[in-house]
């Protein structure tokens, strides 16, 4: 029995390749099968659950924004604000109830010290929710 050809040649060596065509039609079926039964996994089951009397809790987290300018300069919710001031307004934020959201906004050529003189005012004040906002890269 020969392989590969044929051609009587006299060469009477095995093909050496592997023959992938069983194995990609073997795929391409199972490719199918799955395409048909993915949608029948998704059908769920009837549960009766419980039903309670319970109310919703819709209050939005109070955000407090903070920017810094690339002089330095401190905002708080738009408003210019010294060091020492901040660091009030922070304790009076946190106390007013709740745990409100701190989103910092510093500029590029912002000094890495007056940011983490920002987030260390932060900290002393009780405030532990603080987001860096950034602008997406186009």
């Amino acid at each position: 029995m020969a392989f590969g050809s044929f051609e009587n040649s006299g060469s009477s060596q095995p093909m050496a390749e592997i023959n992938t065509t069983p194995l990609v039609d073997v795929m391409l079926v199972l490719l199918v099968i799955f395409i048909i039964t993915a949608p029948l996994f998704h059908e769920a089951l009837p549960i009766d659950l419980p039903r309670v009397d319970a109310s919703r809790l819709d209050d939005p987290p109070q955000v407090l924004s903070v920017a810094i300018d690339a002089a330095g300069d401190v905002f708080i919710d738009g408003q210019a604000v010294e060091r020492s001031e901040m660091a009030a307004r922070f304790v009076a934020i946190n106390a007013g109830g709740g745990q409100p959201e701190l989103h910092l906004r510093a500029d590029r050529g912002t000094r890495y010290e007056r940011v983490t003189e920002v987030l260390a005012d932060a900290q002393r004040a009780g405030l532990v929710k603080i987001a860096f906002v950034t602008e997406p890269t186009p």
